[in-house]
């Protein structure tokens, strides 16, 4: 395998950074906003099909979470009652978005490794423009890459487009990345290779019910291992 690769890309939430745990914490307190009402299972259920619908409108990352926390909350106590709560979660939203970035153990070593490779390197994430660019520039690894992708999302044609605009052919493309779903199936089924690197938490949305095996599929326990495979 690593005879044919000569482009590597890097998802960013929870594969390079810490991203699912802080938007649990948000949503933990947001329950806690509803005590009164509902438990706070039933608040987080309503909360994800809010999400889920909103997806289309609003796509992915904090700002997308931030409204659909303010209109699970309208649809939980009703518009008149809302005012207070609203700017409460207003400002829960904004914690979110400053949150301090934490890198993942392993990730500078690793994007430092590749670096001196003549593989290039390249960083394929979806969310918001704004938010995911915050929160690259935090992380000092910028300067690692030699393409920057912030996708609306992350889907074969999405992939296929990429790749195409950039000259890759997928049989020369490694994706390595925490979530199956969006990460790394659609990249095996154009023809490229995945490592998929599960993270402890994920988005309900991100999980899949079953990993099929795949002759381009490589399991990893965590990022560090991607260098013994290119260094064997």
């Amino acid at each position: 395998m690593k005879d044919k690769i000569n482009t590597i890309g890097f998802d960013a939430d929870d594969t390079l950074w810490i991203n699912q745990p802080n938007y649990d914490e948000i949503e933990n307190e947001y329950c806690n906003l509803f005590s009164d009402y509902l438990s706070k299972d039933e608040i987080s259920d309503e909360l994800y099909k809010t999400e889920i619908q909103n997806l289309s409108l609003y796509g992915y990352g904090a700002k997308s979470f931030m409204l659909s926390m303010i209109e699970t909350a309208i649809n939980i106590i009703g518009n008149e009652d809302s005012h207070q709560i609203i700017c409460q979660i207003i400002k829960l939203g904004k914690k979110l978005i400053n949150k301090p970035v934490e890198l993942l153990d392993g990730v500078t070593e690793v994007l430092e490794y590749f670096s001196k490779t003549g593989i290039k390197i390249i960083l394929v994430t979806k969310g918001d423009l704004i938010d995911q660019e915050r929160k690259l520039l935090k992380s000092n690894l910028e300067k690692f890459f030699h393409h920057i992708e912030i996708m609306s999302d992350k889907k074969e044609s999405d992939y296929q487009e990429l790749l195409s605009r950039l000259s890759i052919a997928p049989e020369h493309f490694l994706m390595i990345g925490n979530s199956y779903k969006s990460d790394i199936l659609p990249v095996l089924k154009i023809g490229g290779f995945g490592a998929h690197i599960p993270y402890h938490v994920n988005w309900k949305h991100d999980i899949v019910d079953k990993i099929e095996k795949h002759t381009n599929l490589i399991e990893l326990k965590n990022i560090i291992q991607i260098i013994n495979l290119f260094s064997e």
